[in-house]
Protein backbone atom coordinates (compact mmCIF):
# COMPACT_ATOMS: atom_id res chain seq x y z
CA UNK A 1 0.00 0.00 0.00
CA UNK A 2 1.47 3.37 -1.02
CA UNK A 3 1.70 6.17 1.50
CA UNK A 4 -0.11 9.39 0.76
CA UNK A 5 1.89 12.58 0.29
CA UNK A 6 0.71 13.92 3.67
CA UNK A 7 1.82 10.74 5.44
CA UNK A 8 5.24 10.89 3.72
CA UNK A 9 5.71 14.50 4.85
CA UNK A 10 4.66 13.65 8.39
CA UNK A 11 7.08 10.69 8.48
CA UNK A 12 9.91 12.88 7.15
CA UNK A 13 9.16 15.51 9.81
CA UNK A 14 9.28 12.90 12.61
CA UNK A 15 12.53 11.41 11.27
CA UNK A 16 14.19 14.84 11.13
CA UNK A 17 12.97 15.75 14.60
CA UNK A 18 14.16 12.41 15.98
CA UNK A 19 17.63 12.79 14.45
CA UNK A 20 17.89 16.30 15.89
CA UNK A 21 16.85 15.08 19.35
CA UNK A 22 19.23 12.10 19.29
CA UNK A 23 22.18 14.45 18.77
CA UNK A 24 21.26 16.12 22.05
CA UNK A 25 20.65 12.84 23.91
CA UNK A 26 23.41 13.31 26.48
CA UNK A 27 22.39 16.87 27.36
CA UNK A 28 18.76 15.74 27.57
CA UNK A 29 19.64 12.91 29.96
CA UNK A 30 21.66 15.27 32.17
CA UNK A 31 18.56 17.45 32.74
CA UNK A 32 16.19 14.66 33.85
CA UNK A 33 14.64 15.25 37.30
CA UNK A 34 11.47 13.16 36.91
CA UNK A 35 11.26 9.66 35.43
CA UNK A 36 7.80 8.36 34.48
CA UNK A 37 6.89 4.97 33.07
CA UNK A 38 3.91 3.17 31.67
CA UNK A 39 3.22 -0.31 33.11
CA UNK A 40 1.87 -2.89 30.64
CA UNK A 41 4.47 -3.55 27.96
CA UNK A 42 7.13 -1.49 29.77
CA UNK A 43 7.43 -2.61 33.39
CA UNK A 44 5.76 -5.88 32.35
CA UNK A 45 5.93 -8.06 29.24
CA UNK A 46 2.45 -6.84 28.14
CA UNK A 47 0.96 -10.22 29.02
CA UNK A 48 -2.25 -10.55 30.99
CA UNK A 49 -2.08 -13.65 33.16
CA UNK A 50 -5.08 -15.10 34.97
CA UNK A 51 -5.27 -17.80 37.62
CA UNK A 52 -7.93 -20.52 37.65
CA UNK A 53 -9.97 -18.36 40.03
CA UNK A 54 -9.80 -15.40 37.63
CA UNK A 55 -7.21 -13.45 39.60
CA UNK A 56 -5.06 -11.20 37.39
CA UNK A 57 -1.28 -11.50 37.62
CA UNK A 58 1.59 -9.50 36.15
CA UNK A 59 5.30 -10.24 35.95
CA UNK A 60 7.58 -7.35 36.95
CA UNK A 61 11.35 -7.34 36.44
CA UNK A 62 13.28 -6.99 39.71
CA UNK A 63 16.16 -5.24 37.94
CA UNK A 64 13.79 -2.53 36.76
CA UNK A 65 12.67 -2.20 40.39
CA UNK A 66 16.25 -1.81 41.61
CA UNK A 67 16.82 0.78 38.91
CA UNK A 68 13.85 2.79 40.18
CA UNK A 69 15.30 2.64 43.71
CA UNK A 70 18.68 3.87 42.37
CA UNK A 71 16.99 6.83 40.66
CA UNK A 72 15.22 7.71 43.91
CA UNK A 73 18.53 7.57 45.83
CA UNK A 74 20.00 9.87 43.17
CA UNK A 75 17.24 12.40 43.92
CA UNK A 76 15.13 11.82 40.81
CA UNK A 77 11.34 11.71 41.24
CA UNK A 78 9.77 8.48 40.00
CA UNK A 79 6.27 7.97 38.62
CA UNK A 80 3.94 5.37 37.17
CA UNK A 81 1.36 6.56 34.63
CA UNK A 82 -1.01 3.90 33.32
CA UNK A 83 -4.42 3.63 31.74
CA UNK A 84 -5.10 0.40 33.64
CA UNK A 85 -6.39 0.36 37.20
CA UNK A 86 -5.27 -2.65 39.26
CA UNK A 87 -4.29 -3.50 42.82
CA UNK A 88 -1.11 -5.07 41.43
CA UNK A 89 0.15 -1.71 40.15
CA UNK A 90 -0.72 -0.03 43.46
CA UNK A 91 1.19 -2.75 45.33
CA UNK A 92 4.21 -2.47 43.02
CA UNK A 93 4.26 1.30 43.43
CA UNK A 94 3.99 0.94 47.20
CA UNK A 95 6.75 -1.68 47.36
CA UNK A 96 9.09 0.59 45.39
CA UNK A 97 7.92 3.70 47.32
CA UNK A 98 7.13 5.46 44.05
CA UNK A 99 5.66 8.82 45.09
CA UNK A 100 3.61 9.37 41.94
CA UNK A 101 1.40 6.38 41.05
CA UNK A 102 -1.39 7.35 38.65
CA UNK A 103 -3.84 4.72 37.39
CA UNK A 104 -6.87 4.98 35.11
CA UNK A 105 -5.23 7.84 33.19
CA UNK A 106 -6.87 8.48 29.85
CA UNK A 107 -4.88 11.65 29.02
CA UNK A 108 -1.31 10.85 29.98
CA UNK A 109 0.12 14.05 28.54
CA UNK A 110 -2.08 16.29 30.70
CA UNK A 111 -1.19 14.28 33.77
CA UNK A 112 2.56 14.41 33.06
CA UNK A 113 2.33 18.17 32.46
CA UNK A 114 0.47 18.66 35.76
CA UNK A 115 2.94 16.45 37.61
CA UNK A 116 5.93 18.36 36.23
CA UNK A 117 4.31 21.68 37.13
CA UNK A 118 3.59 20.52 40.69
CA UNK A 119 7.28 19.68 41.11
CA UNK A 120 8.40 22.96 39.55
CA UNK A 121 9.85 21.23 36.49
CA UNK A 122 9.63 21.80 32.76
CA UNK A 123 8.76 18.96 30.39
CA UNK A 124 12.42 19.06 29.28
CA UNK A 125 13.30 17.72 32.74
CA UNK A 126 10.99 14.71 32.35
CA UNK A 127 11.83 11.30 30.90
CA UNK A 128 8.99 9.00 29.86
CA UNK A 129 9.03 5.43 28.61
CA UNK A 130 5.93 4.06 26.91
CA UNK A 131 5.13 1.42 24.35
CA UNK A 132 1.82 2.06 22.61
CA UNK A 133 -0.38 4.58 20.81
CA UNK A 134 -1.76 6.03 24.04
CA UNK A 135 1.80 7.07 24.99
CA UNK A 136 2.73 8.84 21.74
CA UNK A 137 1.57 12.37 22.67
CA UNK A 138 3.62 12.23 25.88
CA UNK A 139 6.64 10.65 24.19
CA UNK A 140 6.71 13.49 21.65
CA UNK A 141 7.04 16.33 24.16
CA UNK A 142 9.17 15.19 27.11
CA UNK A 143 12.88 15.90 27.43
CA UNK A 144 13.86 12.29 26.86
CA UNK A 145 11.55 9.56 25.55
CA UNK A 146 12.04 5.85 25.03
CA UNK A 147 10.20 2.67 24.12
CA UNK A 148 11.13 -0.96 24.74
CA UNK A 149 12.56 -3.02 21.85
CA UNK A 150 9.11 -4.53 21.35
CA UNK A 151 7.21 -1.25 21.60
CA UNK A 152 4.62 -0.54 18.92
CA UNK A 153 5.90 1.11 15.69
CA UNK A 154 3.90 4.28 16.44
CA UNK A 155 5.86 4.73 19.69
CA UNK A 156 9.20 3.80 18.12
CA UNK A 157 8.62 6.41 15.39
CA UNK A 158 8.60 9.34 17.83
CA UNK A 159 11.02 8.44 20.65
CA UNK A 160 14.57 9.58 21.28
CA UNK A 161 15.68 6.02 22.03
CA UNK A 162 14.52 2.48 21.29
CA UNK A 163 15.78 0.12 23.99
CA UNK A 164 17.76 -3.02 23.24
CA UNK A 165 15.67 -4.78 25.92
CA UNK A 166 11.99 -5.69 25.71
CA UNK A 167 9.25 -4.59 28.07
CA UNK A 168 9.38 -6.49 31.36
CA UNK A 169 12.89 -7.67 30.52
CA UNK A 170 14.99 -4.71 31.64
CA UNK A 171 14.04 -1.85 29.28
CA UNK A 172 13.32 0.46 32.21
CA UNK A 173 16.67 -0.35 33.85
CA UNK A 174 18.40 0.33 30.53
CA UNK A 175 17.05 3.90 30.44
CA UNK A 176 17.76 4.42 34.14
CA UNK A 177 21.40 3.40 33.66
CA UNK A 178 21.67 5.90 30.79
CA UNK A 179 20.31 8.69 33.03
CA UNK A 180 22.65 7.82 35.90
CA UNK A 181 25.71 7.63 33.63
CA UNK A 182 24.85 10.94 31.93
CA UNK A 183 24.47 12.59 35.34
CA UNK A 184 27.75 11.06 36.57
CA UNK A 185 25.98 9.21 39.36
CA UNK A 186 27.67 5.85 39.72
CA UNK A 187 25.58 2.93 40.86
CA UNK A 188 28.18 2.05 43.51
CA UNK A 189 28.14 5.54 45.02
CA UNK A 190 24.34 5.61 45.07
CA UNK A 191 24.17 2.11 46.55
CA UNK A 192 26.61 3.12 49.31
CA UNK A 193 24.55 6.21 50.15
CA UNK A 194 21.87 4.27 52.04
CA UNK A 195 23.85 1.38 53.49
Amino acid sequence: MALGKGQEQQDAYHMTARKRRRKNQLSSLKRIRLFATDVDGVLTDAGMYYSESGEEMKKFNTRDGMGIKLLQRAGIITAIVTQERTKLVAWRGEKLTIPEVHQGVMDKLSLVRDMAERHGLSLEEVSYIGDDVNDVATLEVVGFSATPADGMPQAAAVVDYVCAKKGGEGAVREIIEMILVAQHKSVNAIRGKNQ
